[in-house]
């Protein structure tokens, strides 16, 4: 059984907040919630995969040494939602403990970790959209001013990229005998409320596209031996919230996973 480790598409809400005067307020509740249930369940539906579902914090404060046994463990990666920082960053940065203290505050890059790892074939990755995602909202994804660039299968603008509406967007294909598009009629795909814009990328596929833009909406490319597939809307709610509910839904991302595992 191959296993794929998801980060992303998590919440946690507090509130709501009362405030009974400046001085006095209190959030009365909290709730953590996945959003990304409806895809690891239509991913363990066949029962080909097992899929660890983690919050984008719980990527965030690996310590060192800990990605690279996730790198060894699994078969496939899916990042949703989930920004360049988090890459990039770790909690000890922040640590003033730390500081000063004479020794340099380094720690392993995971993006040149997950690089190399794509490159030799030991894993494929799945990148998918959101307001964090690929430049994100305000450019808070931050993926193409990173080195994340080099194994996606498209580019990434260098400005706000969030396209939405409240009619929705429909797709179609680009290459319609792509074995992601097998038994898929992206003709009955429902409204999606949003994506991010992103352009194609030499070298790569674009396998359908939105319309009536033409922007891509799957893209996928090879990168020395690991395949690396794009999805540039939410695989959950809010921009998926017809989408999850889509009887193509759990046959689509079967497909991705199979086609970025080198499977059909």
């Amino acid at each position: 059984m191959a296993r794929i480790y998801y980060v992303g598409d998590w919440s946690l809400m507090l509130g709501p907040m009362f405030v009974e005067s400046p001085f006095q307020y209190e959030y009365k509740g909290t709730e953590l919630y996945n959003y990304g249930h409806w895809l690891k369940s239509a991913l363990e539906s066949s029962g080909e995969y097992e899929v660890v579902s983690v919050p984008s914090w719980d990527f965030y404060k690996l310590g060192p040494g800990a990605y690279e046994k996730i790198l060894e463990e699994f078969d496939l990666l899916i990042y949703s939602d989930v920004e360049a920082r988090l890459f990039q960053l770790a909690p000890a940065f922040f640590d003033r403990s730390k500081f000063s203290s004479g020794k340099p505050l380094v720690f392993p890059d995971r993006i040149r970790l997950t690089i190399e790892a794509v490159h030799a074939g030991g894993i494929g990755v799945m990148f998918l959209g959101g307001w964090l995602s690929f430049n994100g909202e305000v450019g808070k994804g931050g993926w193409g001013r990173t080195r994340i660039k080099e194994i996606l299968p498209v580019e990434c603008l260098d400005i706000e990229d969030l396209y939405e509406s409240t009619e929705g967007y429909t797709a179609k294909p680009s290459i319609k005998d792509h074995p992601i598009l097998e038994s898929v009629d992206l003709a009955t795909l429902p409204p999606i409320l949003g994506y991010n814009i992103v352009r194609p990328r030499a070298g790569c596929q674009v396998v359908a596209q939105w319309e009536p833009t033409g922007d891509p909406m799957i893209a996928v490319g090879q990168f020395g031996k690991g395949r690396v597939l794009a999805y540039t809307s939410d695989p959950a709610p809010h921009w998926g919230c017809n989408f999850v509910d889509w009887s193509g839904y759990r046959k689509f991302w079967l497909n991705a996973c199979r086609w970025t595992l080198g499977r059909n």
